[in-house]
């Protein structure tokens, strides 16, 4: 029951990505945890070196269970089963939309920009030379 596979076949590419990203974020975490027990332990004695290298493996090897248990929960699974075919239905821009799009977006910028400008420029003469601020 605990390494039992729920709907393996579905939504395997987002089950995967997502147990892959994870365990990557762990394994970081891991290793930082090994660079702490390195530097707080004494590494010398068989025993610090013991401690600095099993718990941070250890640590890996429960998480990394975890992730496969919750990968195969079937409410976890049916969702990223969902999401996964939700986002087959997702009909991307082009390359020339996207382009386009683009364009547009840094022209609208700069034209607020100029704006902006010129209605401080007007406000900033306003201020100063009719009210005298």
């Amino acid at each position: 029951m605990l390494i039992e596979k729920y709907k393996w076949g579905q939504g395997k590419d987002t089950r995967l990505w997502s147990a892959v990203s994870l365990a990557l974020i762990a394994a970081i975490g891991c290793w930082r945890l090994y660079d702490k027990l390195q530097a707080s332990l004494d590494t010398t004695q068989t025993m610090g070196l013991w401690i600095s290298v099993t718990v941070p493996l250890g640590l890996i090897a429960v998480i990394a269970a975890f992730l496969y248990w919750l990968v195969n929960r079937p409410t976890v699974a049916d969702f990223m089963i969902s999401a996964e075919g939700e986002l087959k239905k997702v009909s991307f821009s082009s390359k020339r939309e996207i382009a386009v799009s683009t364009f547009v977006v840094i022209i609208v910028v700069f034209a607020m920009a100029f704006m902006l400008g010129a209605a401080d420029f007007c406000f900033d003469m306003f201020f100063t030379n009719v009210i005298g601020i």
